[in-house]
């Protein structure tokens, strides 16, 4: 099982230096948009020219208008810009996330496609809550929940810790 947090650290190099005014690059929007994270939520309403467009207008304060999905995606990247102390806090986890344990847990589980390395990945999509594609579990980063009061001691989405939710999306991706 591998962990890719490759789309999350782009975005939170972005939604840093989206909120302080620094210049972000043109080409950095496409490399995002590239990225398998995002990539698996393209269809005929959201695509790589959305991304590109939604982070182009953040960065440069314009008004945005596109498709729901686009609307979502440039409405959550915002909202994650608003108070960066609780985007970082809601990546915290992500960070020191070890999956051995879901491995071991899953080894009892029938796998009826074959799936020989299971890759979750973190990304700011616009409304799923999560993708399976091949042998991927995409997980919108923008469903994480974390309590800043510090009364739950563990992040979750949808009321679900977060290895409990990656070995449940895991037995639904071997089993089809």
């Amino acid at each position: 099982m591998k962990l890719n947090l490759e789309t999350v650290e782009a975005m939170l190099y972005y939604w840093q230096a989206a909120a302080e005014k620094d210049n972000v690059s043109e080409k950095f929007f496409y490399d995002v948009a590239e990225m398998p994270g995002l990539k698996v939520a393209y269809d005929e309403e959201f695509n790589e020219e959305s991304v590109r467009r939604a982070l182009s207008a953040i960065k440069n304060r314009e008004r945005f208008d596109g498709t729901k999905k686009e609307k979502k995606f440039w409405n959550n990247n915002m909202w994650m810009m608003e108070d960066l102390e609780f985007t970082h806090a809601m990546a915290a986890p992500l960070k020191t996330l070890n999956l051995d344990s879901i491995v071991e847990e899953l080894q009892g589980v029938e796998n009826k496609n074959n799936i020989e390395e299971i890759e979750v990945i973190f990304s700011p999509l616009h409304s799923d809550e999560y993708i399976i594609f091949e042998n991927k579990i995409v997980i919108n980063f923008f469903r994480i929940k974390v309590d800043l009061n510090g009364l739950e001691n563990e992040a979750t989405i949808n009321g679900v810790g977060l290895k409990e939710y990656i070995k449940e999306k895991s037995i639904e991706l071997l089993q089809g």
